[in-house]
């Protein structure tokens, strides 16, 4: 039986993405299909990083295909990602070198969200993905001890700054500016957001499909200046199943909604301990809470990860646990939400800016 490249076209209609649950043909992933005789050749592109997944959705793919089109020969199907830029707050300048920048914020403090910020952006990096971190939480910058980098960044013009590498990701933080652990950071609102702006732009990112922004908590001067003058692609709620911390969470998502900032989903942090002498597993902070608060507004519960003494240390001895673990029970749901933050982040309106051209007036 012969077939063309439309009936190659019609079957990966009918198979879907297990990370988008949408088929390939409507996530537009489909590219280069040749037909020669029975042989079939074609290039699955993901809008996503999945380096994990990769060799899974190639036989998904070619399995699908053999069912699909009797008589086949060859089916060799080739997987990629192309992480592309998404559209940002109106009015606001893009960063050079950034495709995307995904804040990381929580309404309150001590919920993990600087622990959940660079594991994340671990977990992007895992998956193939040019990685960035700016630690932009000015009055406790924490990045440096858990990337395990110390030492000031490098200038190559005396203008721009070299960001600091720590486990293949590149870093920015105040925390490279100071001298010793213990100086305290006595700034008031519009100092901490000028730095904050600084590090940001006067840093040289080198090809960033994602930039991951550590804030400090809260819904202050730093945030909604980051929503006035930084290019959000979206924000990532940190919270505990706790009342109160969901309440503070609240917050934080309508804070970035009335900017005109999009939210990309709720992390749930310490949502079970598991007792590390017998194994038992307790809800100490309560449950189901996140789940709640993601179905009042409409967002998405990316993933819930565990009260567990192995992220902390890890995080405090300069090696989390998607760099100390990466295959153990954690790293991997750190993995899973990294994969559905980029996924979302994928479903988003493109950035075609690049594709117009400047246009200089000047005196002749």
């Amino acid at each position: 039986m012969s077939f063309v490249e439309a009936d190659v076209q019609a079957a990966l209609k009918q198979l879907t993405d297990p990370n988008t649950k949408r088929d390939f043909v409507a996530g537009k992933s489909v590219k280069n299909v040749k037909v020669s005789g029975n042989d079939v050749t074609l290039d699955i592109q993901l809008g996503y990083p999945a380096k994990s997944v990769w060799s899974e959705i190639k036989t998904l793919v070619e399995a699908h295909l053999r069912t699909a089109l009797p008589g086949a020969g060859k089916i060799e199907a080739t997987v990629s990602s192309k992480v592309v830029p998404h559209a940002v707050q109106r009015g606001v300048k893009l960063v050079d070198g950034v495709k995307n920048i995904i804040a990381v914020a929580s309404g309150k403090g001590g919920v993990g969200k600087s622990t959940t910020a660079v594991n994340l952006a671990l977990a992007l990096a895992a998956e193939g993905a040019r990685v960035g971190i700016l630690d932009a939480d000015i009055y406790g910058p924490s990045q440096p001890t858990m990337l395990g980098v110390s030492g000031q960044p490098d200038s190559l013009d005396g203008k721009m700054m070299e960001p600091r590498e720590g486990h293949g990701i590149q870093s920015m933080s105040i925390g490279f500016m100071i001298q010793g652990d213990d100086a305290p950071m006595i700034w008031r609102g519009p100092m901490a957001t000028q730095a904050m702006e600084q590090l940001l732009r006067q840093t040289r990112w080198d090809n960033l499909d994602y930039l991951v922004i550590d804030l400090p908590p809260g819904t202050g001067d730093i945030q909604l200046s980051l929503a006035q003058k930084v290019p959000v692609t979206g924000a990532v709620i940190v919270t505990t199943p706790q009342d109160i911390a969901l309440l503070d969470a609240k917050k934080g998502l309508k804070m970035f909604e009335k900017v005109d900032v999009k939210i990309i989903g709720l992390v749930e942090n310490m949502s079970t301990h598991i007792c590390s002498k017998c194994g038992h597993e307790e809800h100490i902070f309560g449950a189901g809470g996140g789940a709640k608060m993601c179905a009042d507004y409409n967002t998405e519960l990316l993933g819930s990860l565990p009260l567990d003494i192995r992220i902390r240390e890890q995080a405090d001895s300069g090696s989390p646990t998607v760099a100390s673990d990466p295959d153990g029970d954690i790293a991997k749901v750190y993995k899973q939400i990294a994969r559905r933050v980029a996924v979302r982040v994928a479903e988003m309106a493109q950035d075609h800016s690049a594709a117009f051209p400047k246009i200089v007036v000047q005196n002749t």
